[in-house]
């Protein structure tokens, strides 16, 4: 149901902030047939990417063709539940990568983790990156675009 909506969403050129999600309650005292729905927005530092226009602002990151909208100042990928975006790859840490967007630039940085950070095929513990960048954590491959005046889209 929530990828539904958030294909709706796209059709209609509407952004969301954060992710989708969608749950049910019973209510007994609601009559048989009848249903009420209720919303609420919760804003978090990642948004599946209903457009594939990035902005200097909000760069877009594609992790194995999965799309997110970067809106918060910082961003953490990492394999465990406390990060922004999460990544099913034992080799990637728990909190692996920070991607943090800043005025002049978006910076990548290795979270002390066991496998590196690796960026256009070259370890490093920080990168500023660039419009096309590929990230490499574990075997996770990163395309970042910020779509600038430089950018090709």
């Amino acid at each position: 149901m929530a990828a539904n909506v958030t294909d709706h969403a796209g059709s209609q050129h509407y952004a969301f902030v954060g992710p989708v999600t969608v749950s049910f309650s019973e209510n007994t005292e609601q009559d048989a047939g009848r249903f009420a729905v209720h919303s609420a927005t919760v804003r978090g530092a990642v948004a599946p990417a209903t457009t594939s226009a990035p902005s200097p602002r909000h760069p877009l990151i594609d992790i194995d063709g999965q799309r997110y909208i970067l809106t918060g100042p910082v961003t953490v990928i990492g394999r465990g539940s406390e990060a922004d975006i999460i990544v099913d790859d034992p080799g990637v840490s728990r909190r692996h990568l920070e991607i943090r967007v800043t005025p002049d630039g978006v910076i990548a940085s290795d979270m002390g983790s066991t496998n590196g950070l690796y960026v256009e095929g070259h370890q490093v513990p920080a990168a500023t990156l660039l419009d096309g960048n590929t990230l490499t954590i574990g075997r996770t491959r990163i395309l970042f675009w910020t779509g600038g005046p430089d950018a090709d889209e």
